[in-house]
């Protein structure tokens, strides 16, 4: 009775009971978590076949071109104009990245070991690329528990990302209610709609007119946008071969995805939102998922027990750090603590999560709808820019560098 449909159908099943979950407890238990509980369970007990992501052929779809699609994508909903509007957030976000780094290399590195820390530190300032890139490059190295780390890490960063936020959006938005109901205020509803238009990719790229013309609706179908979504990627991976002149380092086939779908984006190559436009978001994001959790089909219960004690200890010095040199920016750029340390946390869970919590927490504590109002005035259009800043972009980067440390 098994075949490629039914374990085709296990796949949604295990993907489903997390997201499930997920929106029950309002993102307080990240959906990565609780599939990749389920999935561990369903292999030690022997209810989920162990190849079941490979039999339900989402592998090598997901490994491969579904991969470089989705990062290509990524570069087609960064706003340029966005990004430089919120320049404090970026630099804050940058700053909190590198205490992050540097704490985790040079106090985490002693206790837990060099591989552990370059395997698992990407992951932990960004999301399932940077995991999927440092899996990858941990099994060609053939460190097995190396592989295992950076999705253990990306599966459970989220729990200290998300009490972390939220005590932090407590602290600030009191304050702001504080003074809003002091002094009064005025909502910034232009700051909340363009937040909304740069979460949705719709206001990605400036209107104005591009280099290259779009392309007729009635031309530009999902076959089109793939092809040059194709093209993007090949151009990519191309130049992910090419070293950096005197070197053996070459930059991540990762990295210039990313970098090439902005400037195809901006010169009108490539539609903004291109995945999304296709109507292919996720099932390419579904299959990227499932090759993340197929990594864990190998993993016995010492193994896992063998990774938690790391874990929480580069999880605990890279927060640190974090909020170490975010509160020196934060003072330098006259941004409060709180909201500034919230922005660089979004590097534990990254979008959807960040524009949840917020809201969450605004409504929370906004009485009348105007204060709920002046609070995502406020604290939303942040909250997102950190979002895209670290989990979007500075990740796949430090991922990228990171895979030439193994």
């Amino acid at each position: 009775m098994y075949n490629f449909a039914m374990a085709f159908v296990l796949c949604c099943l295990v993907y489903l009971i997390g997201d499930w979950v997920s929106m029950l407890t309002k993102a307080w238990i990240p959906s990565v978590f609780v599939t990749a509980i389920v999935c561990l369970l369903g292999f030690w007990s022997g209810i989920i076949p162990k190849d079941f992501v490979k039999d339900a052929a989402l592998i090598p779809f997901g490994s491969s071109i579904g991969t470089f699609l989705l990062l290509t994508h990524m570069g087609t909903i960064i706003s340029l104009k966005q990004l430089a509007e919120q320049w404090k957030t970026i630099v804050i976000c940058l700053c909190g990245l590198a205490g992050m780094c540097l704490f985790c290399w040079l106090f985490a590195k002693p206790i837990i070991g060099r591989d552990y820390v370059v395997a698992g530190l990407p992951p932990l300032t960004g999301g399932i690329i940077a995991a999927t890139t440092m899996r990858d490059a941990a099994e060609a190295a053939g460190l097995k528990s190396a592989a295992l780390f950076a999705i253990a890490m990306y599966c459970i960063q989220g729990f200290a990302g998300y009490p972390l936020t939220a005590i932090c959006l407590q602290f600030e938005g009191k304050k702001l209610l504080k003074e809003y109901r002091e002094k009064g205020g005025v909502t910034d509803e232009k700051a909340v709609k363009e937040a909304n238009k740069l979460e949705e990719g719709t206001a990605a790229k400036s209107r104005k007119k591009k280099l290259i013309p779009a392309i007729p609706d009635k031309w530009n179908g999902p076959i089109m946008i793939f092809v040059r979504l194709g093209i993007v990627s090949w151009l990519a991976l191309m130049m992910g071969k090419v070293k950096v002149p005197g070197t053996t380092f070459a930059i991540s086939a990762a990295v210039w995805a990313l970098v090439f779908g902005v400037i195809a984006t901006t010169i009108g190559f490539l539609d903004p939102n291109s995945l999304t436009k296709a109507n292919s978001y996720g099932i390419v994001m579904f299959a990227l998922m499932m090759y993340i959790f197929d990594g864990l089909k190998d993993a016995s219960p010492a193994d896992i027990g063998a990774v938690i004690g790391p874990m929480l200890i580069l999880i605990v010095f890279g927060v640190v750090g974090m909020a170490l040199f975010i509160f020196g920016a934060a003072k330098l750029l006259k941004v409060d603590f709180p909201l500034a340390l919230a922005n660089g946390l979004t590097a534990l869970y990254g979008f959807p999560p960040n524009a949840i919590i917020t809201e969450n927490t605004c409504k929370a504590l906004g009485e009348t709808t105007e204060e709920f109002d002046y609070l995502m005035s406020k604290t939303y259009p942040s909250m997102i820019v950190g979002g895209f800043t670290t989990v979007t972009i500075t990740s796949v980067i430090i991922a990228g560098i990171f895979t030439n440390l193994f």
